[in-house]
């Protein structure tokens, strides 16, 4: 059978990429590192020098609740961008070797309160891969057990809970309410199990 993706089937080492020539920490903190690179682009005309910026972060996890009626949501207000912020459960542990469930079941509790009964995997997908090496899997956690909620000590007081129906999620995301791109990755995910079945 003939592949319909020839670009799929292709070595992955004859694709054209940079070379590493040197590399430095050029920042860090508890949560995150940014690299510096030295590099060489391939070209018509040859390698090129360049460089390249890192941010390194572990393994991430976000979760999609759903109680059998509602989905729910937490808000925060994001620095970077300036804005308050809708947006499933999400975020890593660090300095352990959790596995991507345990990542789950913590950011899940921590936002919200809640434990899952089930956890379903739904996808593993990069958050930002022209700058970043931080991965994450998409889940949809359901038969959900209410809790108090356990922010991190840098969150405490941060989050607000929010529960929306389905229709209301895509009416957040059709209006440029949600902007957050794991959100709107791991729904598109979840939306087939819950929706299009």
């Amino acid at each position: 059978m003939v592949d319909p993706d020839p670009a799929r089937s292709e070595d992955d080492a004859a694709r054209p990429r940079p070379r590493r020539l040197s590399s430095r920490v050029a920042y860090r903190n508890p949560w995150m590192s940014v690299r510096e690179d030295e590099i060489e682009r391939p070209s018509p005309d040859g390698w090129r020098p360049g460089i390249y910026a890192v941010v390194e972060k572990p393994h991430a996890a976000a979760v999609v609740p759903w109680d059998g009626t509602h989905l729910h949501l937490v808000g925060q207000f994001r620095y970077p961008l300036g804005a308050w912020s809708w947006e499933f459960p999400q975020g890593a542990v660090h300095g352990d070797d959790a596995t991507a469930e345990q990542v789950a079941r913590a950011e899940l509790r921590e936002e919200t309160g809640f434990e899952a009964g089930t956890l379903r995997r739904l996808a593993d997908l990069a958050f930002a891969p022209g700058m970043a090496d931080q991965t994450f899997t998409a889940w949809l956690a359901t038969d959900l057990t209410p809790g108090p909620a356990q922010p991190e000590p840098e969150e405490a007081g941060m989050i607000v809970a929010r529960r929306v129906t389905i229709e209301a999620l895509d009416a957040l995301i059709d209006a440029g309410e949600i902007v957050d791109a794991a959100t709107i990755a791991t729904w598109f995910f979840a939306r087939r199990v819950l929706v299009e079945r």
